[in-house]
């Protein structure tokens, strides 16, 4: 079945790209009184002043809501996880890789879900980090189709420009709401994103009409359970209480912190040594000898006896701050989760988030420490950031890099740039310059 969305379709904005974009400029200037807005369409207006109010960075990327295991979790529990299919089927018919088009579905409160489509579209929106697990409500990035159909509970096209966040602006998006088919509570969205060809009218109608038949589903499914012989339910178990979220930073800092919420919220600075031992633990979830620990902390020599003490005294640290963290023994090992800013990184680079990851990317992983377990992992991140936005990132990305500690002296990283940058651009000359100091 050829995919609706491959036939190119011109669609005539209300106003030029170039009247919207010197509004826009205007606006976030600290001109919202500016005559140069009434040009603009009422709602992309209104929105954008939402968004001015509220903050909202121009050019920011959208934050990560959801770790990988939250998304996952989430996912598999939300009411949108069983008409998934439905929605492929009626928005990415045919082969969806090659639609021409990406689209996400995503909670009620703007968190993208799932991000499906076409595999080179995908590849270019991650690096604004259209990815699952962002949050793309208005509050969080401005005007955007997904954000501002929720916020106006009906559907909605943003073209181009109109995007509040200068990111999105290449950009242009189709989005509806889902609504419960009883209380009609909004339960979620679906987006179209691409080219023009994304807000004809046509996208309109069809995402309109995929919401609607989405809904459909959810009440026929519905109906469907409470037709079923109602089966005797057992007696419910206590429910447990959430586990403290907890989260170790290490990246670019020696004295890592230690994060948790829940009851016991709070931060406490760890000293170096117990920052090593801890990070060891959280990337090594199986558990480690006491030997092996030792080896990756102090090295191959009489590492046991010195990482005993050490140990009595992180976790008495542990019982104060962050009690479901004080490690279990033989092997030494963890037994809550605890997440690392490290992962988290590499995790947005395999959602394939680079200017996001690159954002999250404070510096090398606690950078004075000369422990070999931590080298080893400075180095695997570093590399993995490395590789990633060389053989993906787009010029903006890589020019970012190149500004960072870990890209200025990189000259395969500097000649790329170069490569990339239009022959007239004003930056050769600087990246030129740097690339013959290195290599002179």
């Amino acid at each position: 079945m050829p995919s609706p969305w491959s036939q190119r379709r011109d669609v005539s904005a209300e106003t030029s790209r170039l009247m919207i974009e010197r509004a826009h400029e205007e606006l976030v200037a600290g001109n919202p009184a500016d005559p140069r807005l009434l040009d603009v369409r009422p709602l992309v207006r209104e929105s954008w002043r939402r968004a001015y109010a509220g903050l909202v960075g121009a050019e920011a990327p959208p934050p990560i809501s959801l770790t990988e295991a939250e998304l996952e979790e989430y996912r598999r529990t939300h009411p949108l996880a069983g008409v998934m299919d439905m929605v492929r089927g009626l928005l990415l018919p045919g082969t969806p890789e090659d639609s021409g088009v990406v689209v996400a579905v995503g909670d009620a409160a703007g968190r993208l879900l799932w991000v499906e489509g076409d595999r080179g579209i995908r590849s270019l929106t991650g690096e604004m980090g259209f990815v699952a697990g962002t949050d793309w409500s208005e509050a969080a990035v401005g005007t955007s189709a997904p954000g501002t159909a929720l916020a106006l509970d009906r559907s909605v096209q943003i073209r181009g420009a109109e995007h509040y966040n200068r990111l999105v602006q290449p950009w242009s998006c189709t989005a509806a709401p889902v609504h419960d088919p009883e209380t009609r509570r909004i339960v979620g969205m679906i987006d179209v994103t691409g080219g023009i060809e994304a807000v004809t009218p046509q996208a309109q109608l069809l995402v309109d009409a995929a919401a609607r038949a989405i809904e459909s589903e959810l009440l026929i499914a519905r109906l469907k359970a409470r037709a079923e012989p109602q089966r005797p339910v057992a007696r419910s178990a206590p429910a447990r209480r959430a586990t403290p979220r907890a989260t170790l930073r290490v990246l670019g800092r020696d004295r890592a912190l230690l994060e948790t919420s829940g009851d016991a919220s709070g931060v406490v600075t760890l000293s170096a040594r117990h920052a090593e031992i801890l990070l060891m633990l959280a990337t090594h979830r199986q558990g480690l000898s006491a030997e092996r620990l030792g080896e990756l902390v102090y090295g191959p020599t009489d590492s046991v006896d010195t990482l005993r003490p050490e140990m009595v005294r992180l976790r008495r640290v542990l019982e104060r701050s962050a009690p479901q963290l004080v490690p279990a023994s033989r092997p030494y090992r963890l037994t809550a989760p605890l997440e690392t800013d490290a992962q988290h990184v590499v995790s947005l680079l395999d959602r394939g988030a680079h200017r996001v990851a690159l954002a999250a990317y404070r510096g090398p992983v606690l950078p004075d420490s000369v422990s070999p377990g931590v080298e080893e992992l400075r180095d695997s991140v570093r590399t993995a950031v490395r590789e990633a936005l060389l053989a993906e990132a787009g010029l903006d990305v890589l020019l970012a890099y190149a500004d960072t500690d870990d890209g200025a002296d990189d000259v395969e990283v500097l000649r790329l740039c170069l490569q990339q940058l239009p022959p007239r651009s004003p930056r050769r000359a600087g990246l030129v310059a740097r690339i013959e100091t290195l290599e002179g």
